[in-house]
């Protein structure tokens, strides 16, 4: 899971003054700034940091000088950037990327946006894994004579892609069309298997967007009216409304899955399906656990379907106070994705709702560290019980998943030092039983604390008296949007899965 961004507006002059624009700016940056786009993209990192958190890139494109400028390193969005960085990225359209990596190593070799000048100009960013990237690297080494230079499935469709329109255009080398991105995205969309959400820039073309057939990643667009010049817009295309919403874009729509987008200079969009599955496969984990509260995805409120996993985690605790199985003094979340969904269950329950862990905001979220020391090491230091309130009290404690069981272990451990009686804990995701191919970091079946337990096992394993879920309709009933991928559930892989045990392997080597 990562986090893209795309901004295209119309040329900016070289030689515009420019003073303390960047430090003064309020809701947005003046678009008179050569570099008003890499400083777009870059505050929308910001806002998307919760989706990746290894690296961060930005990649931009002056169309006066026909020049790309790229920075990307290892670290948090405001680590990887300093000012004079993003003065240093002119041009009227960026890409931007956050890293969360499930394959390849940890260097700078695999980090996003990627760029190639041959045979023209690409910059690409991507959200998402591809389940046969080996057999499209074969395919690219054998049948195209193209040598990878890094282990990011990234690569595969950036090859991909200009290998198309290289060949629609021919030898002459005649005018770019948007005809050639849709024959571009189709020769990509009918052999990646897996899930992918792509933002990329052409020189002399524009801003170009695609989603895999399933929808399985999000991705949104946006437009704002340029101030002072009625009918001129600049365009956004990123991973969630949280980062429009931000950057002062008006949401125009999701991306469909199969679609393919082009927006070029003067702000035409074209757009068209170019693979129309009729199965869809959002996946749900964008709203259970993910996504930013504030977004929304597939017009439907990520806070508004955590409030209804909250209540219909309800329905099944209430039975449970009901013969006095528990008898929660109050209800508790693991901060901070799990809150929303604790106040609704609080809500429901009639029960006091108390923050019985403090969350250190400096600290990164535990979850989406790319080892399980660091995850362990993350928990102690994230988390502090106010004793106060646990000492003596029984604890219903909610939080939006189960992964591979250590984080919770620890937390009721925690708990439990500091003096609690009881503690429940309750869950607004069934159990995680199946590994995930398509860009979270759920690892092989075995490792995930669900596969082969019951519900009882898990209870013990990981300390709790008891441990409460809710069940796949009530997920459904929660998220209301019916075609969802809950594979990493049920097992039921939207995409052929051939090629996952290689794909896992490969994984875990890096691990």
């Amino acid at each position: 899971m990562c986090g893209v961004i795309g901004v295209i507006g119309p040329k900016v002059p070289n030689d515009t003054n420019f003073t303390d624009e960047l430090v003064a700016s309020s809701s947005h940056i003046k678009t008179q700034v050569p570099f008003w786009a890499a400083y777009e993209a870059y505050r929308g990192l910001l806002t998307l940091q919760h989706r990746g958190q290894d690296a961060a890139g930005v990649l931009s494109f002056d169309s006066a000088r026909q020049k790309f400028y790229q920075k990307k390193d290892l670290g948090l969005v405001a680590q990887v950037f300093e000012q004079e960085d993003i003065e240093s990225l002119v041009g009227n359209m960026a890409v931007g990327h956050t890293r969360y990596a499930t394959v390849g190593g940890d260097g700078k070799n695999d980090l996003q946006p990627l760029v190639t000048g041959f045979p023209f100009g690409v910059g690409m960013v991507h959200n998402g894994n591809l389940v046969n990237y080996h057999s499209l690297v074969e395919h690219l080494n054998k049948n195209l004579h193209q040598q990878l230079l890094t282990n990011n499935d990234l690569e595969v469709l950036l090859n991909l892609w200009c290998h198309s329109i290289l060949s629609q255009r021919g030898s002459e080398h005649g005018p770019f069309n948007f005809e050639h991105c849709v024959t571009a995205a189709k020769s990509i969309l009918d052999v990646a298997n897996g899930a992918y959400a792509v933002v990329g820039m052409m020189a002399g073309a524009g801003l170009f967007g695609f989603r895999d057939p399933g929808g399985i990643r999000p991705l949104v667009l946006g437009r704002r009216e340029r101030s002072g010049q009625p009918g001129v817009y600049d365009y956004c295309l990123t991973s969630e409304t949280l980062a429009l919403n931000f950057l002062d874009y008006t949401y125009v729509r999701d991306i469909a899955p199969g679609e393919v987008i082009l927006i070029t200079e003067s702000g035409e969009v074209s757009s068209q399906i170019v693979v129309n599955r009729k199965k869809k496969s959002h996946c749900m984990f964008e709203w259970v656990y993910f996504a930013g509260a504030e977004s929304s995805i597939e017009k439907k409120s990520v806070y508004g379907t955590r409030l209804n996993l909250g209540t219909v985690l309800s329905k099944k605790i209430q039975p449970l106070i009901d013969d006095e199985t528990i008898k929660p003094d109050f209800v508790c979340p693991v901060p901070d994705t799990s809150r929303t969904s604790a106040i609704s269950l609080a809500e429901s329950l009639g029960l006091p709702y108390r923050e019985g862990l403090i969350k250190n905001r400096y600290i990164q979220r535990s979850f989406i560290l790319d080892t399980q020391e660091k995850r362990e090491k993350a928990v102690e230091l994230k988390l502090s019980p106010v004793k106060s309130e646990i000492e003596g009290k029984n604890i219903l404690l909610v939080d939006d998943s189960v992964v591979r069981g250590t984080t919770s272990k620890k937390i009721i451990n925690l708990l439990k030092r500091h003096g609690a009686n009881d503690v429940t804990l309750a869950i607004t995701c069934p159990p995680l039983r199946h590994a995930c191919f398509y860009g979270i970091d759920f690892p092989a079946d075995e490792q995930l604390i669900a596969n082969g337990r019951t519900t009882e096992e898990i209870a013990e394993w990981v300390g709790a008296n008891r441990v409460v879920f809710i069940d796949e309709d009530d997920l459904v009933e929660a998220i209301e949007v019916p075609e969802l991928c809950m594979a990493c559930i049920d097992g039921k892989y939207p995409t052929c899965t051939a090629e996952a045990e290689e794909f896992q392997r490969r994984r875990l080597e890096h691990k």
